[in-house]
């Protein structure tokens, strides 16, 4: 890798492997863990609502925060701390209620932490910022090693080591965090232009509404894709690895876009994530019957995720600049928690009523109206132009 030495690839990589190594436990095996405890598909589509809606406020808040006070490495510290320390309230509570709480509590921390590392990395890397996707790929790594180690380890266990396991990697994560060197970050004080102004044009608007219809549709894999293939009769290990598999397609593409996104520029590699993403969740619906298909669509994950977020953390620098890189960041954190938490409340309501696979058409038809915006706020922004000149 390419790179000063004054930039610490390491400390922020190990960072990103610890961070994503408490997600890639998480998001495979939380929903068997729910469903272990009891509670019905309902019950865990609204914890995972709630989990997850704490995005739509801790990533502002937290980015208001960071975008006046420059101390965002320091507010990572603290997330990651409280984070760790809220978690230690699952082994005490097993009821909806206090469930909730202690949930709420910890992930609005966790969703506090990862849109200011991401502009802590970004100044970190100043003019090499085509080198993020190399440093973000170590966490897709920690993913995969958590997710597949856990899916063999729960084919021999109980699910119920899942909060010990999590805890492990939560300790880490913070850990690691006191590693990585501070950096003196712009605030808002000096940008040359209103947050809102920017918010007010057409093609980030329009990437807006795209990106938050695409964290809509992945609902149904995020909250309930494990439930799903258990149901179809998969083992916790092949459960496992088919996680483990979507994010080495994540690796492997973030090791290539600091190439593909000067080559194909910011917005075609969004329009084909959506359209690539639409297909992912089509064949899933119909598919799940045929192992081929099934490992094939989770590929598909390089396009649903990877190159679509690699493209929107180049775009939001452009857009939003130094002085509101944190609320710029934090917008792009809270619309996926907003869309995911709305998506799981709404799957969870229906996953019981009707056929998984008209859940999984209806994440597809979410990306093709993401793919739709797109374009019409591209159209709009040349009208704009034109205008103008």
């Amino acid at each position: 890798m390419s790179a000063t030495a004054k930039t610490p690839f390491l400390p922020l990589s190990v960072f990103y492997f610890f961070y994503f190594a408490v997600l890639g436990g998480f998001m495979p095996y939380w929903g068997l863990y729910l469903r272990d405890l009891g509670f019905s598909p309902a019950d865990i589509g609204q914890l995972m609502a709630i989990l997850l809606a704490t995005r739509i406020v801790a990533p502002n808040f937290w980015g208001y925060v960071a975008d006046r006070t420059g101390r965002r490495l320091q507010l990572v510290r603290f997330g990651a701390f409280l984070m760790m320390f809220f978690w230690l309230g699952v082994f005490f509570t097993k009821n909806f209620w206090p469930l909730a709480f202690v949930l709420m509590a910890y992930s609005f921390f966790q969703n506090a932490i990862l849109a200011q590392f991401e502009a802590v990395t970004i100044a970190h890397l100043g003019t090499q910022r085509e080198q993020y996707s190399r440093v973000r790929l170590w966490g897709s790594v920690g993913f995969i090693v958590t997710g597949a180690a856990l899916g063999l380890l729960f084919d021999v266990v109980s699910v119920s080591w899942l909060p010990l396991c999590l805890m492990v990697c939560a300790i880490a994560s913070w850990l690691s965090s006191l590693r990585v060197p501070d950096i003196a970050t712009l605030t808002c004080a000096h940008s040359r232009e209103n947050f809102f102004r920017i918010l007010r044009r057409p093609s980030v608007l329009a990437f807006l509404a795209a990106h938050f219809l695409l964290q809509l549709s992945h609902a149904p894999y995020y909250s309930f894709y494990s439930i799903y293939l258990e149901q179809n009769g998969y083992s916790h290990g092949v459960i496992g690895a088919l996680w483990a598999l979507a994010v080495f397609a994540e690796v492997l593409v973030f090791t290539q876009m600091h190439r593909w996104l000067p080559r194909f520029g910011e917005r075609r590699v969004m329009l084909a994530s959506l359209l690539l993403a639409a297909l992912r969740w089509a064949v899933i619906g119909v598919s799940v019957r045929h192992p081929v298909l099934i490992w094939s669509a989770q590929l598909l994950h390089a396009a649903s995720f990877a190159t679509f977020h690699a493209a929107a953390i180049a775009f939001i620098y452009r857009q939003f600049g130094d002085g509101h890189q944190g609320q710029g960041q934090a917008l792009y954190s809270m619309l996926w928690g907003l869309g995911v938490a709305l998506g799981s409340w709404a799957t969870g309501e229906w996953w019981s009523r009707t056929d998984p696979a008209f859940i999984y058409a209806a994440a597809a038809l979410c990306c093709l109206l993401a793919a739709v915006c797109l374009l019409a706020g591209l159209a709009r922004e040349r009208q704009v132009s034109s205008f103008a000149d």
